[in-house]
């Protein structure tokens, strides 16, 4: 089956961000008495940012719900992104490079919109997506395939006839779910495998795979 469109996840595969998110986590919760554990931590991985604060407000609540702690994580993380080198090596090569073979290019994050462009700018490619979207418009975020299925309706594109870029377990199953082919993308790490992953890519920068005619 021909595939007419390549979706890549975010935080994890454009960019090396999810410590950002944990750092910003740390600094901003715990200024609000919340105790913030690396094993709590650790469960907030793979979560929306709203789901991230009400997390810990269950768990730690503060004084004030209307406080907006998760805009202020998601400014942190913002600052950290632009003001650090984050970019994962080649992957604007390889986004050009499926561009100019007639991919349509999608992104869909568990990330706020707001940070998406950020990125996008930062990568200097956001005229190669023909759309973006965030979880933040949805019910429910990754594992849900709900993203991934917006992502295809958005690009005109049937999902089967689509295949997704994840770096998480999470991501994995929401693009499977939606009915897409799969690729993990380990960041060069040779020991991660996942059965929910139809081909593996372990950095862009040599990412031949038979699955794009190569």
């Amino acid at each position: 089956m021909a595939l007419k469109a390549v979706i890549f996840d975010m935080d994890g595969v454009l960019i090396d961000s999810e410590k950002f998110w944990t750092q910003a986590e740390l600094d901003v919760f715990s200024s609000y008495g919340v105790q913030v554990t690396e094993e709590l931590a650790a469960q907030t991985k793979y979560m929306t940012t709203q789901e991230v604060t009400e997390f810990w407000y269950e768990r730690f609540p503060w004084e004030n719900r209307a406080s907006d702690l998760e805009n202020k994580v998601v400014s942190k993380v913002i600052e950290l992104i632009q003001n650090q080198d984050c970019t994962m090596a080649g992957v604007q090569e390889f986004i050009r490079h499926l561009k100019n073979k007639e991919y349509k290019i999608g992104l869909a994050t568990n990330a706020p919109l707001r940070v998406a462009h950020v990125v996008l700018e930062k990568l200097q490619v956001r005229d190669l997506f023909d759309t973006v979207h965030s979880s933040e418009f949805e019910t429910h975020g990754k594992p849900h395939p709900a993203v991934y299925l917006t992502s295809a309706k958005n690009l005109g594109i049937s999902p089967e006839y689509c295949i997704a870029i994840e770096d998480s377990h999470s991501g994995l199953k929401a693009a499977k779910e939606a009915g897409m082919q799969t690729i993990v993308f380990t960041n060069n790490d040779e020991t991660i495998h996942s059965d929910l992953a139809d081909f593996k890519i372990l950095n862009f920068r040599n990412a031949l795979l038979p699955v794009f005619g190569e």
